[in-house]
């Protein structure tokens, strides 16, 4: 069972967090607190925690301060950011300070459950919007280098990616929290717009044009 510390100064927020992380039986709430003073109290007990998932801005110790922390006193307990700043500065710093998450207040239950258990693992997730938001910008750079006139939308870009990490429609589904309807139709439409025959076709024109390396 994954064992959660909810750290958010805002008791109505931090209830509401709990019950959508209470919905998966696979989480349990280990403790929840205030701020990161409190938490620091908590893990200090010995008691077992996997995530803290943690509000960026709390009183007395803040997100990124209760990260050093922890980071200090045991590497091993993954620390998302939870924050309703999409700045990049403050993405940015989350990460070169150690998180192994930052996610958006406006995060699905869906997402949030998905992305503790990512990090769990050892693995680092930025919330889809702000993963979006940077495809974008990486997108409107490689457009001065691709050489496809091509006019594909931000996910049909994500989807190419996935498909040619060899991903099933199912799996790029679950990893973009859309239907494999969804992902069925924009693959169609990859086909259709780059007139390949199939997706063996797809992806070598996606590597001949530099859309995908």
């Amino acid at each position: 069972m994954l064992q959660v510390v909810l750290a958010e100064d805002h008791n109505i927020v931090r209830n509401g967090i709990k019950m959508l992380l209470e919905m998966d039986k696979k989480i349990n709430i280990a403790a929840e607190a205030e701020n990161g003073i409190q938490v620091m109290d908590f893990v200090r007990t010995g008691a077992h925690v996997d995530v803290i998932l943690a509000d960026i801005n709390m009183p007395q110790m803040d997100g990124i301060s209760l990260l050093k922390e922890i980071i200090l006193f045991d590497p091993r307990i993954a620390v998302v950011m939870l924050s309703m700043h999409d700045n990049d500065k403050y993405v940015t710093q989350a990460f070169l300070e150690g998180s192994s998450g930052y996610l958006l207040k406006n995060v699905s239950a869906d997402e949030l459950i998905f992305s503790l258990k990512y990090v769990s693992g050892g693995g680092k997730y930025l919330c889809s919007e702000l993963s979006m938001r940077l495809l974008d910008k990486m997108v409107q750079q490689g457009n001065h280098n691709s050489g496809s006139d091509i006019d594909f939308s931000l996910r049909e870009i994500e989807v190419l990616h996935l498909i040619a990490e060899g991903q099933t429609n199912q799996e790029m589904a679950e990893k973009l929290f859309i239907s494999k309807r969804t992902v069925e139709g924009h693959r169609q439409s990859l086909i259709e717009k780059t007139g390949s025959r199939n997706t063996a076709a797809l992806i070598r024109y996606a590597v001949l044009n530099g859309i995908i390396q």
